[in-house]
């Protein structure tokens, strides 16, 4: 099972990743260990994660995600489907 996960830092910008073992990788980055981004603005917080059958389907999700306004995820943290989809429709 893999993951695509976004971390909400402690200056409130989120971090998009992507793992194979969740609980080892939130570890790995409040422990300085995972990315820059993170090491420099902890602590940093789970906020969404989805499941996925292999890395290949972790990865794409991840890069569509990176992709995104900070509306439109934030949308998806919320679970709110509604403005999710309205969101695409528009360009912000």
């Amino acid at each position: 099972m893999w993951f695509t996960y976004i971390l909400r830092c402690a200056d409130n910008s989120y971090y998009i990743g992507h793992t194979n073992a969740l609980a080892a990788r939130l570890t790995q980055h409040n422990s300085r260990r995972a990315s820059r981004w993170t090491a420099t603005r902890l602590p940093i917080e789970l906020v969404y994660k989805e499941a996925h059958l292999t890395e290949r389907q972790a990865i794409k999700r991840e890069k569509q995600i990176k992709k995104w306004s900070r509306k439109k995820k934030q949308s998806l943290i919320n679970g709110d489907l509604t403005l999710l989809k309205c969101l695409s429709k528009t360009k912000h």
